[in-house]
């Protein structure tokens, strides 16, 4: 009942109006995603899932359908954050986040050339370094290691 009402509450909060601007390369305007990253980021994968599912039909985005493949990856659904992660990255090919946790999701499913792929990706777009270059790295070093 506690999963239903807290996923009831995301819903609520995202359909009412509780919309803030994204600030993007393309200046989008798009629902405000902080309270879904706040569940994610708790552990509360399936409570995100529900909202997340419902704001990619009202607001899809390439953020929208990221965090959806994450909180998908984290819960152990591999097929449906596959899904999730082309569709974010279908919107914008240059998203940093899906590039990174879509190499991954292809170093959990063993695919080291896919993981690299998305590496060589991130590398066109941080030629001098970020984040997301730098965590994929790291994964892929350590999927080596451990291979």
């Amino acid at each position: 009942m506690r999963k239903f009402i807290l996923a009831s509450t995301l819903l609520i909060t995202l359909s009412s109006g509780a919309f803030a601007a994204a600030t993007t390369s393309e200046e989008t305007t798009g629902p405000d995603l902080a309270p879904l990253k706040a569940s994610i980021d708790a552990g509360n994968y399936e409570e995100a899932i529900v909202a997340l599912k419902a704001v990619s039909i009202s607001a899809p985005s390439a953020d929208v359908f990221n965090l959806l493949a994450f909180a998908q990856r984290k819960s152990g659904d591999l097929t449906n954050a596959a899904v999730h992660y082309t569709k974010a990255l279908e919107l914008d090919p240059k998203h940093k986040g899906a590039l990174e946790y879509q190499g991954e999701m292809f170093l959990t499913l063993k695919d080291m050339d896919k993981a690299k792929a998305n590496l060589a990706k991130l590398v066109e777009l941080c030629p001098t370094g970020c984040e997301e270059r730098g965590d994929l790295e790291e994964a892929i070093k350590k999927a080596g290691a451990e291979g």
